[in-house]
């Protein structure tokens, strides 16, 4: 049940992380005019995405321009793009495959083993997932800093971190810890599925869990070597009650005789 529960949390972070990936990659809230220094007037705030470019008036109106070129863009532009579509086709993947995987699932159901290994790949997909979202939403994030930051950038060309950086950075980690639960259940399942069928250390297969440790006829016929193992156990026990009733023989043999202190040899 834990495992289960594991894998239905992972899921879901999963499924809510490739959402906020989904809306970060859309809006055009990466880069917002920094409003400091000449550029102090507030009546117009410009917004920069992947995909489009916007101005915010004060008055209310709001416009929105795409890119007219892909290929007249900076290469981190293009690369951010990339990432993150990259990013939303394997957590899409991540999921069906999830759906397939989980326990609380009827798909896969004659094969544990598969089901398990098909839960496991989800989770590792969702970690990819997050990963690449990740790389263009720090890539941008540094950026921004160091254009701020730059002395001969001017004012009206700098800009500060929009609330898509933000929405991505959460999306990312919220998608990584929700594979990495969906890895862990199962490993989980793993060690749980050999601490149940297996035997294994320390206990080898058919001994008994009982602390006398007697094997029961069905084990020992179920595996031939454990006869072996009751003949031997047999035997050793007749040669050890043979060798007590020796003993309690010579203990109750006759003793020698003695006279006035002297044994039979002479010597007192």
């Amino acid at each position: 049940m834990a495992s289960a529960a594991l894998e239905l949390m992972g899921f879901f972070m999963g499924l809510l992380g490739m959402l906020g990936t989904l809306v970060a990659t859309v809006l055009p809230y990466w880069k917002i005019s920094a409003h400091i220094g000449s550029n102090i007037v507030t009546a117009v705030a410009n917004m920069r995405g992947l995909w489009m470019e916007c101005v915010y008036q004060s008055t209310g109106a709001f416009q929105c321009e795409t890119y007219n070129s892909m290929l007249a863009l900076p290469s981190d532009l293009q690369a951010s793009r990339a990432l993150m579509v990259i990013s939303l086709v394997v957590s899409i993947l991540a999921i069906a495959m999830a759906a397939l995987g989980m326990q609380c699932t009827l798909c896969l159901e004659g094969s544990g083993a598969v089901k398990n290994r098909v839960a496991g790949t989800s989770g590792g997909l969702f970690v990819t997932a997050g990963f690449l979202a990740l790389i263009p939403v720090a890539w941008t994030t540094h950026e921004v800093v160091q254009t701020f930051y730059h002395t001969n950038i001017p004012a009206s060309m700098k800009f500060e971190l929009g609330e898509c950086l933000y929405l991505g950075l959460a999306s990312a980690i919220i998608s990584m810890l929700g594979g990495g639960m969906l890895c862990a259940s199962w490993c989980d399942e793993q060690n749980g599925g050999r601490g149940r069928h297996g035997g294994g250390y320390p206990y080898p297969v058919g001994f008994g869990m009982s602390g006398t440790g007697v094997r029961t006829t069905s084990q020992a016929y179920r595996n031939p070597t454990l006869q072996v193992g009751g003949n031997r156990a047999q035997t050793l026990v007749q040669s050890t009650s043979g060798s007590s009733e020796s003993n309690a023989h010579r203990t109750q043999a006759p003793k020698k005789p003695t006279t006035a202190g002297y044994d039979i040899t002479g010597y007192v």
